[in-house]
């Protein structure tokens, strides 16, 4: 193993493609702490290739294709200089930590982690390897980073979590049914992100005359139940927080919502491309893209500790006029001039 990772970055300079060597501090601390648990290379050439972890719960058009187009694009390119080993849980979280692990066997230099059980599962499996997550959730509430500025350690990238979005989301909701009055909210109190949004909700709803009905899960067991008691509760209308459970149960929600005829707001567009009614929050693809200059970064010598954790710029509505329909709901078309994407 040798001392120092030498990897070839393709560049452009004035129109001619050159390769230079790039080497880089941190990732080479990062393979000497790992010589003796890394399987073998095949053969020299290999060593100068920097190997990445990608871990998901699925394989998506807006993530591993928009993070391999971002690499590209800085000089790093597969078969040439990069190689991609990816990990998927296809809605077993169990199967995560399993998956980190074998990537650190594997030998990767740096691990992606899309989504809270995948980030999770890094945490867990390494302080040494740099890893660089897309997640949903606020990585300082949750205990991943110190602070958002000043990460330290070994983790760094991109929380899609924005408290303000709680009353925008609300606002939607109740411009799309007319006046709610009762909206149950489905959350998770022991994920901290939640905790955060259902405050931030809270706070709009009292200006906005509605009042919430937060119904709890903890755990993907309790899932069931805590339909159950959304049908109890007789609400005019629904808001879906972000939570490992949800979104991998997202089809399921959408399907209840259907058949219960519950107007729904989610965080993410996954969301009503399952089948529900409103969306509203971050781009997948505006994550893996800037998700792509910290793995370039990292590759190039920064430290995931010395790198903030960035938030969105940007938000997307999706409004589905398929579950509208469903609902027996006529969205206003004053809403559908304002969505980003109409689902027909």
């Amino acid at each position: 193993m040798p001392r120092s990772l030498q990897i070839p970055v393709a560049e452009k300079t004035r129109g001619v493609t050159k390769t230079r060597r790039v080497i880089t501090r941190a990732v080479a601390v990062t393979v000497a702490s790992l010589c003796l648990a890394a399987a073998p290379r095949a053969d020299a050439d290999e060593e100068r290739v920097a190997w990445i972890g990608f871990l998901a719960n699925e394989a998506t058009p807006e993530s591993g294709p928009v993070l391999r187009q971002g690499l590209h694009d800085r000089g790093w390119v597969e078969g040439q200089n990069l190689k991609i080993w990816n990990r998927y849980a296809q809605g077993k979280l169990e199967l995560f930590p399993g998956h980190a692990e074998e990537l650190l066997r594997v030998g990767v230099h740096l691990i992606v982690a899309a989504g809270p059980s995948a980030t999770e599962a890094a945490r867990r499996a390494t302080t040494t390897i740099p890893v660089v997550v897309a997640t949903p959730d606020d990585p300082v509430a949750n205990g991943l980073v110190a602070s958002a500025s000043r990460p330290g350690g070994n983790l760094t990238g991109v929380s899609l979590f924005v408290p303000e979005l709680a009353r925008r989301r609300l606002e939607l909701l109740t411009h799309a049914v007319g006046r709610a009055g009762r909206v149950a909210v489905l959350w998770n109190p022991s994920n901290p992100t939640a905790a955060l949004e259902l405050k931030a909700m809270h706070a709009a709803a009292r200006t906005l005359g509605v009042a919430l009905v937060p119904v709890e899960f903890r755990e993907d067991a309790e899932f069931g139940e805590a339909l159950h008691r959304l049908k109890a509760e007789d609400a005019g209308a629904l808001v879906v927080l972000a939570d490992t459970v949800t979104v991998a149960r997202r089809r399921e929600l959408a399907a209840f919502a259907a058949k219960h005829r519950l107007p729904a707001v989610y965080p993410l567009a996954e969301f009503v491309d399952a089948g529900g009614l409103l969306a509203y929050g971050p781009t997948w693809i505006e994550a893996f893209r800037r998700v792509a200059g910290f793995v370039d970064r990292i590759l190039r010598g920064a430290r995931p500790g010395d790198l903030a954790v960035e938030r969105p710029t940007r938000f997307e509505l999706v409004v589905s006029l398929r579950a509208a329909k469903a609902l027996g709901l006529a969205i206003p078309p004053s809403l559908l001039t304002r969505a980003d994407r109409v689902i027909q």
